[in-house]
């Protein structure tokens, strides 16, 4: 004989409708509404901006790969810095990639708010001026974010990360200046 509890589960499931089409109870938007992708997702995550490309007129944060940034340092362009957002504690100690300069966006991240003058002054060199694309990098990739979106909330719009960072520069055996 089957035991109460079983009993109790049975007659529940025969005596309550189950729910199967839940979609009954909502409303469903109209087809002009709904989003529409012409790529797969995985042809989405996969796209690589080129240094033209605007969404909505506003420049698209563009990525780097290490062949790039390694081409880039190897020679340099008038057109693209390298800046290094990690503190300057960390490049005594890792050396920088060639051809970057240094804004440390944890200690200083008014780097790119304050005055041509102020910036100079406490850099050593000066601001890079708005048409200049900046490839931001840090150690593993999170500074490096957060240093574009500062820059793009700034008024610059030609942003790019090389979101490998230098650990993916010492991986893959870049050169670097410095460090111990």
């Amino acid at each position: 004989m089957a035991s109460p509890r079983l009993a109790a589960s049975l007659f529940l499931r025969i005596s309550r409708p189950s729910i199967t089409k839940p979609t009954q109870h909502f409303r469903a938007l109209p087809r002009a509404a709904a989003p529409r992708i012409t790529s797969s997702p995985r042809q989405l995550l996969q796209c690589r901006f080129k240094s033209d490309d605007t969404i909505d007129g506003d420049w698209a944060t563009k990525t780097y790969e290490f062949e790039d940034v390694n081409a880039l340092s190897e020679k340099p362009d008038p057109n693209r810095l390298l800046i290094d957002t990690r503190e300057p504690s960390e490049i005594e100690a890792t050396g920088i990639i060639p051809g970057s300069l240094n804004i440390p966006v944890k200690s200083q991240p008014d780097a790119f708010f304050i005055s041509e003058e102020e910036f100079e002054d406490r850099y050593g060199f000066e601001r890079p001026g708005k048409g200049r694309e900046l490839i931001f990098y840090c150690k593993s990739g999170v500074r490096s974010r957060a240093a574009a979106e500062l820059a793009r909330q700034a008024g610059w719009r030609k942003i790019a990360e090389y979101p490998g960072s230098w650990l993916d520069w010492e991986k893959n055996g870049g050169v670097r200046d410095g460090g111990k």
